[in-house]
């Protein structure tokens, strides 16, 4: 009889914000619902000038090209999906997946595309399906790296690409301390005056990176599922860009 794996949250469970680790994807799911529709305005101010450039920049790094079959996981109000629809030219390839409806109808407003409303970690996709799969900025809000990566590498056809967009911590304290600040107390407290939780939004977003497990963990977890090719490019520090590929074989 096979053991069954451990499972592998991006973190530890963050108590001041739900009671037991059970109640974690009610809770994401909850508060995304309710600040949909100032999240994008939220944004604006905690990305840190990192907006569409750096979007659409990444796509293309990652491999994104017209003609691909595409996924974003975890659209959101449908950021990155709107810069991969500018580089696609065409949205009839596209499908956004998200656990939140809130978020999904916000994204629904600027791009006519399928959406689905699943767990990250339980595509409900065939096999080989998509030849580039997104997820930006959500990889923290899982409950199971290892489950996520191995969904997505099954979606993936053989040779397709996955992005994922991330923020870490950077590696000086110094650095640290300036990001803390500013993400950890001034986004949270400007994210105030758009009400409907945003500023609990922004302080639970700072506090799940700062208790993120660290990059290298990400690339092994990445490496476990069966995919290659994996690269982290890093921008102004603290932007993370992981990439890989699933295997022609």
């Amino acid at each position: 009889m096979t053991a069954s794996r451990a499972s592998a949250p991006p973190h530890a469970p963050l108590l001041d914000y739900y009671a037991t680790p059970q109640e974690h994807s009610g809770f994401v799911r909850d508060l995304f619902n309710r600040t949909a529709r100032s999240y994008d305005g939220i944004n604006t101010v905690f990305a840190l000038g990192s907006g569409r450039w750096y979007r659409r920049r990444a796509l293309r790094r990652g491999g994104l090209r017209p003609g691909a079959r595409y996924l974003d996981v975890a659209i959101g109000t449908g950021l990155v999906a709107r810069e991969a629809a500018a580089i696609l030219g065409d949205t009839s390839g596209m499908i956004g997946l998200d656990l939140s409806e809130g978020m999904m109808a916000v994204a629904r407003q600027s791009l006519p595309i399928s959406m689905v409303q699943a767990r990250a970690e339980e595509l409900p996709f065939a096999d080989a399906s998509f030849d580039f799969i997104s997820m930006g900025y959500a990889l923290r809000h899982v409950d199971d790296l290892g489950r996520l990566f191995a969904q997505q590498r099954r979606v993936l056809r053989p040779g397709g690409r996955l992005l994922l967009l991330e923020i870490a911590p950077p590696a000086s304290r110094m650095g640290q301390r300036l990001v803390k600040a500013y993400l950890g107390s001034v986004v949270p407290l400007l994210s105030r005056l758009a009400g409907s939780g945003s500023d609990t939004l922004m302080r639970y977003y700072w506090d799940t990176i700062e208790g993120c497990v660290p990059p290298r963990d990400i690339l092994w977890h990445l490496q476990q599922a069966g995919l290659s090719d994996i690269h982290c490019d890093i921008d102004i520090g603290i932007m993370r860009a992981y990439s890989a590929q699933r295997p022609l074989s």
